[in-house]
C-alpha cells in the first residue's frame, strides 16, 4: 500500500490547508516551538513562517546530554535557514534540581517523560512572557498510538500537523526543501543514550501508517502479520486516556 496515493496526498493542497490554519487560528499573535533537528518539529516551522512571517515565530533548542551534538546543529540549521529567532537552554540542570529533590525520577522512562515535561514548562513560560501561542510538532502517527509525553510534548495551542500521517510528513519536507540530513535520520527523542522511535515501538513508522490507516479506513487487514496488528492495537488501546481530557465527576 502506498499511503500518500491511497490518500490522495496532494503536497500543495495540503500545505496551503495547515499554512491557512495557522494564520486563522494564531489570530495575531506570534507563536513558540520546539526546535529538536527532528523532521516534525522542522516541517512545522517552515510552515509557521510562511504562515505568519519569521518575525512571529520563535524557536526553542533544549537540549540535555542525551540528545547528540546533531540535534542541537540541525535546530540550529533550520532556526539559520528561516531567519527566525531562537535560543538554546539546556535542560540539563533543571532536571538535575528535580532528581535531587525527591527520588521519583530514577529510571530512563520517567526521566524521558520530565524531560518532556520540563520542555513543555519553558515553552509556556515563554509563550505566557511574549503573549504567544505553543505550537506541537505531533503527527497522526504518534498522537493515534500514545507515543507522545502527557502534559510534555503533547501539551500545545494547535497542532498543526496533527493529521498527517509520518511518512507524509516526511514527503511533505522535501516538498517543502527540508535540508536531506534532516529528512534521512533516524527518528529519536533523544530522552536516553541510543534511543530511537521505532526501536522503542517495535515497528517502523511506514508499517505501523499502513495499519493505521486500514484500521480507520475498515479496510481489509489480513496482508498484515497478526503480531503487528496487535502490537498497534495495545498501542491504541492502552494509550486512551492519553487523547481524551480528564475525567470529570458529574453531579
Amino acid at each position: 500500500m502506498v499511503l500518500a496515493a491511497a490518500v490522495n496526498f496532494n503536497m500543495e493542497k495540503i500545505k496551503q490547508k495547515i499554512i491557512s490554519f495557522i494564520q486563522k487560528k494564531s489570530t495575531g499573535k506570534p507563536v513558540v516551538l520546539g526546535l529538536s533537528g527532528g523532521i516534525d518539529s522542522t516541517v512545522v516551522a517552515y510552515l509557521a513562517v510562511q504562515a505568519i512571517g519569521k518575525e512571529k515565530v520563535f524557536g526553542l533548542i533544549m537540549p540535555s546530554k542525551t540528545n547528540t551534538k546533531e540535534d542541537e546543529k540541525l535546530a540550529v540549521l533550520v532556526s539559520n535557514i528561516l531567519e527566525i529567532e531562537y535560543d538554546v537552554i539546556n535542560i540539563e540542570n533543571i532536571l538535575a534540581s528535580y532528581q535531587q529533590s525527591c527520588d521519583y525520577f530514577n529510571n530512563k522512562l520517567n526521566i524521558g517523560n520530565l524531560k518532556a515535561r520540563i520542555r513543555m514548562s519553558i515553552l509556556y513560560g515563554l509563550a505566557n512572557a511574549t503573549k504567544s501561542l505553543v505550537l506541537g510538532t505531533g503527527n497522526k502517527s504518534e498522537i493515534s498510538i500514545g507515543y507522545f509525553t502527557k502534559y510534555g510534548d503533547a501539551a500545545c495551542d494547535l497542532l498543526p500537523i496533527g493529521d498527517l500521517y509520518k511518512t507524509q510528513v516526511r514527503e511533505l519536507a522535501k516538498y517543502l526543501k527540508v535540508p536531506t540530513a534532516i529528512i534521512n535520520r533516524e527518528p529519536t527523542a533523544g530522552l536516553w543514550i541510543g534511543q530511537t522511535d521505532e526501536k522503542e515501538m517495535g515497528i517502523t513508522y511506514k508499517l505501523l501508517d499502513q495499519i493505521l490507516f486500514a484500521m480507520s479506513h475498515k479496510k481489509n487487514l489480513k496482508s498484515f502479520n497478526p503480531i503487528d496488528i496487535e502490537l498497534v492495537q495495545k498501542y491504541i488501546d492502552r494509550s486512551e486516556h492519553k487523547r481524551k481530557l480528564p475525567t470529570i465527576c458529574k453531579i
